[in-house]
Parts: structure tokens; C-alpha cells; sequence
């Protein structure tokens, strides 16, 4: 018996959880988004948290690299920026699904909904004497 008393002291003294609760949770989240071919286009994210979170972004599933694109960036409140969105017929980078991830060493990670960006194609328009197709 007084072993096993022994042992959950032990447990319980050595217990790696926090003394007190830290909230960790998204604020905003990425929703689906409509964007215009050479426009720019914003993904909202923002965690909440007394630490730091380190904010990251994955499109279809694989985490995006920032620092050497230069037509996206995180921006400070970790929303990602998307300048002049690229699509064509054959060549759709920016098209997908994103998610925002959110890390704080010594709490987790979180990861937010998934976002579907889509980019509007071509449309027909009938609006006169002459028919236009957009480019």
C-alpha cells in the first residue's frame, strides 16, 4: 500500500501539465474566397494567445514557403496575402485549398478550417451591339 502511495505522489508532483489554463484558439479563420485573376486576395487567420504563435500556411495540404515567394506574405495579424492571382487555362497556382496553422512551442498546434480559393474565369457578355469575351 505504501507504495502505491508512493508512486502517485511522485506522478502527481512531477505532472507536466501547466498550473493554469492558457487559452490557445483561431479568432478568425480562412473562409472560401472568390478571387479576380490579377487582383489581390486576403486569407484572414488570427490566433488567440498570450504567447506568440508561429503562423503558417499550407495549400493542398503542403505547407506554403513564404519567405521565398514573392507574391505571397504572411502579414502581421497571420492573414495571408495573395498578390496578383495568377490563372489561366493551363496554369492555376494559386487555386486551392489553405489552411492556416498555428504553433506555440510549448502549448501545441492548432489548424484552422479549410479554405477553398477559387479564381473567376471567363465569362461571356452580352451586354450591347457586340459580344465580349473577357480575357
Amino acid at each position: 500500500f505504501n507504495i502505491y502511495k508512493s508512486y502517485i505522489n511522485v506522478v502527481i508532483d512531477n505532472w507536466p501539465f501547466p498550473r493554469r489554463f492558457t487559452p490557445f484558439y483561431f479568432l478568425v479563420e480562412p473562409a472560401d474566397t472568390l478571387a479576380v485573376r490579377g487582383a489581390s486576395v486576403t486569407l484572414n487567420c488570427s490566433a488567440l494567445t498570450e504567447l506568440s504563435p508561429k503562423i503558417e500556411w499550407r495549400k493542398d495540404g503542403t505547407f506554403l514557403n513564404l519567405a521565398s515567394d514573392d507574391r505571397r506574405q504572411l502579414l502581421p495579424d497571420g492573414s495571408l496575402l495573395i498578390s496578383s492571382v495568377v490563372h489561366s487555362k493551363h496554369n492555376k497556382p494559386d487555386e486551392g485549398f489553405y489552411q492556416c496553422v498555428a504553433t506555440v512551442d510549448s502549448l501545441g498546434t492548432i489548424v484552422s478550417r479549410t479554405a477553398r480559393l477559387s479564381v473567376a474565369g471567363q465569362f461571356m457578355c452580352f451586354c450591347g451591339k457586340y459580344s465580349k469575351m473577357s480575357q
